[in-house]
């Protein structure tokens, strides 16, 4: 059993883009608010990321769902307010609607300039903003069995957190456009199986003896053991646009791994699907959000993706009760398929304005939502980062 404090808690970290709200384009402002927001909080709390037009907050541990949307609130709302005192904006979604990638100056960071001379053209192209939740499984072996089991439910993650249909001031007729832009590179994807760490520390040793990549970190499947944490980090969402899409895949991806684990308990078999299947029902998720059928890959067939996240949430509703979050987990996923993604509603924004500015101005409007009755918070340093 997990003794652990740190078992089945959760981080999330979000990334998010810098707008100028006279031309709604990304602009390269993150040093600027970066450096104010970090001297309140800390450079844990508030981080760079690869370009210079976005910036990442990372919460501390979180122990329930109330907690993640708490501290999604407090990161937020300051983050806007610092960002606002500097004269821009911030928003909440996978990809700017129409800003060229090659406007936007890369964090001037050793690692990224590695990451760029390594893979060239794959990189200079990646202007995308995504969310990672961090679940804690202290233990790697344990981990690594999770992840055999909760990679099956993939692809409804994906979908109901897709907010990228617009990509270069086209709509690129896909729901998540991010998870395609990530595809490309050698490690993104959903994971293979393992049958123990060992043969995991192999396949890692032998990306990097190959210069695949240079160190463990570089591995981005959709789904990982974080070589930073003792955590399980789900890395296909999207950023989601509004705090309450956030906290529904936290809690999502939380009840999934405590399910999984028990069934490692019980040393229950996991669905040994291959990997090109989970690519291909991820890359359908990613095309049409909720919009039409989602691969069930368990029995090989397709189904409308309301059933398959109705098969997510039976699956995890013993973990989420326990949690005492089922409820408010289910409302929410509830609320997305009656309202739509993030993108079929960036879409019908355009279809009902023509204007893709007017379509940051919602991205902007939606990613400050909820935040309204609460304070700024001064830096609260009592809990870790993740």
């Amino acid at each position: 059993m997990l003794e652990s404090t740190l078992a089945f808690t959760m981080g999330v970290e979000e990334e998010y883009q810098i707008i100028d709200p006279q031309t709604r384009q990304l602009c390269a402002r993150s040093p600027q608010i970066l450096a104010t927001a970090q001297f309140t909080w800390g450079s844990q709390i508030f981080q760079p990321e690869f370009r210079q037009s976005q910036i990442e907050i990372a919460t501390p541990i979180c122990y329930s769902l109330g907690e993640v949307r708490a501290q999604l609130v407090r990161l937020r709302t300051e983050a806007i307010a610092i960002a606002a005192q500097a004269g821009y904006q911030l928003a909440a979604a996978g990809t700017h609607p129409f800003s060229d990638w090659q406007a936007q100056p890369i964090t001037e960071k050793a690692g990224y300039q590695k990451l760029v001379q390594t893979y060239q053209q794959l990189m200079q192209e990646l202007v995308t903003f995504g969310c990672h939740i961090h679940i804690g499984i202290p233990h790697r072996a344990i981990a690594l069995q999770v992840m055999n089991r909760a990679r099956v439910w993939l692809a409804p993650l994906l979908a109901l957190s897709a907010s990228s249909p617009f990509w270069l001031g086209n709509d690129t007729g896909y729901a998540s456009y991010r998870t395609c832009a990530i595809a490309r590179l050698p490690m993104a994807g959903p994971p293979p199986l393992f049958a123990s760490e060992r043969e995991y520390q192999a396949m890692a040793m032998g990306f990097i003896s190959t210069q695949t990549i240079h160190e463990k970190t570089q591995i981005c499947w959709d789904l990982r053991p974080s070589e930073r944490y003792p955590t399980l980090e789900f890395r296909l969402s999207d950023t989601c646009t509004t705090i309450e899409r956030t906290v529904a895949i936290a809690g999502l991806a939380r009840g999934l791994v405590r399910t999984c684990y028990e069934q490692a308990l019980a040393n229950q078999p996991y669905p040994p699907i291959s990997t090109e299947l989970l690519r291909a029902a991820q890359w359908r998720a990613a095309r049409w959000g909720l919009e039409a059928e989602l691969v069930d890959v368990e029995s090989e067939c397709l189904v409308p993706a309301g059933v398959l996240v109705a098969r997510l949430l039976a699956f995890v509703r013993p973990a989420l009760e326990a949690f005492g979050e089922w409820e408010e987990v289910c409302a929410i996923a509830q609320a997305i398929l009656q309202q739509g993604t993030s993108a079929t509603q960036q879409r019908a924004v355009y279809q009902q304005t023509g204007s893709l500015e007017a379509v940051v101005d919602f991205i902007v409007r939606e990613t400050a939502l909820s935040l309204e009755a609460v304070e700024p918070c001064r830096g609260d340093r009592s809990k870790q980062p993740i």
